[in-house]
């Protein structure tokens, strides 16, 4: 996984309001994907050309969130087709492939629906070569529909949320975690640009700090006030007024609405419905999996615990102690006030709701 600096987001003389912010790209026929890991101190892409080495970067968290995961995944398909272009049994070949990339973080559902896609369109072609132009036509129309998706998202998000008040928000959700625009942080951006008088608070987001390190560095650019607050002091902002709606992504949504989504929402949730306070869920309606009656099913990654004994390098904890570390939770559907996607807002009963939007 070879790793090149390529050119910085920033054009000369451009303000922070308009940078553009792409994670993910394809040129000289390579994945390019923006390395998460080493914002906010360094822009640096990695070039990747073999579909393992794509698979890997979604493990390691290059790249992170569930729609720019279903992203990367089509393309990372792309550098599969590569692989298999001259054998006489490409389209076992590519399957085979496939089961390797669905192993790279079982939460998401982006990832297998981007995966089982590009195989169905793959076994529609007649050649190898034209399966090849189709999955990368494919990763190009995904890419720019979530950018387009996103942005109607946002515009739904800003009609229901209050015109004013302070907004907390949980990990990354903006441009990072998806092809462009972002999902939670989408929304935040419409409002924005629609001129909503909104605070906006950050939460920290261990062990990773996406939103430290990640919503903080959009946001900046953005231009957009907030403050960043530890996870732990949200409870305390709650009970003195100065949140008045939150809004977070999702990796899996279950049928019925249960969400789960980076470790932490569920209690947020609760705190919101403790102080009155709507909790809003935004995300594309890929990230809906029907087949998945409940929340309970859904499988949740347990990470490495070095990312909890450590922070920025350095050891937090005794060595050798031992370490929960789920990724993600869930958050039972009954805590949710709407689930905004690109198709409008769902509002209970989701089971109901989440199905018209997919018709």
């Amino acid at each position: 996984m070879a790793l090149r600096i390529l050119a910085p987001f920033d054009r000369p003389g451009e303000t922070p309001m308009r940078a553009e912010i792409r994670p993910i790209r394809w040129q000289d026929h390579q994945l390019q994907l923006l390395d998460q890991r080493r914002l906010p101190a360094e822009e640096t892409y990695l070039a990747l050309s073999d579909y393992r080495a794509a698979g890997q970067a979604i493990t390691d968290m290059v790249v992170r969130g569930a729609p720019a995961i279903g992203i990367t995944a089509a393309y990372a398909m792309v550098l599969a087709m590569d692989s298999v272009l001259n054998k006489s049994d490409w389209q076992a070949a590519l399957a085979s492939a496939a089961e390797e990339l669905r192993t790279a973080r079982p939460t998401a559902v982006n990832l297998a629906w981007a995966i089982d896609r590009q195989l169905e369109l793959a076994r529609a072609q007649s050649s190898a070569q034209d399966a090849r132009a189709a999955l990368l036509q494919a990763a190009h129309d995904l890419l720019a529909k979530d950018i387009a998706d996103n942005q109607r998202m946002g515009r739904f998000g800003v009609e229901v949320l209050p015109e004013r008040g302070g907004i907390l928000t949980h990990c990354n959700t903006g441009s990072l975690a998806t092809g462009g625009y972002g999902t939670a942080l989408g929304v935040i951006r419409a409002g924005f640009a629609a001129g909503r008088d909104w605070q906006i608070y950050a939460d920290e987001t261990r062990p990773w700090l996406q939103g430290a390190r990640l919503t903080a560095w959009e946001l900046q650019k953005e231009g957009i006030p907030f403050f960043l607050n530890a996870d732990a002091a949200a409870g305390h902002l709650m009970a003195t007024g100065k949140i008045h709606a939150v809004i977070v992504g999702a990796d899996r949504i279950a049928a019925n609405g249960d969400a789960a989504n980076k470790i932490g929402t569920y209690s947020l949730a609760v705190l919101a419905q403790y102080h009155q306070i709507p909790f809003f869920v935004a995300a594309p309606l890929s990230t809906v999996d029907f087949a998945m009656p409940d929340g309970s099913q859904i499988v949740i990654e347990e990470r490495a615990a070095e990312e909890v004994r450590r922070c920025g390098g350095q050891e937090m904890a005794p060595a050798g102690v031992a370490v929960r570390n789920p990724a993600f939770d869930v958050t039972p559907a009954g805590l949710i006030a709407g689930i905004i996607t690109e198709c409008g807002v769902a509002r209970a009963p989701f089971t109901q709701a989440l199905a018209a939007l997919r018709t």
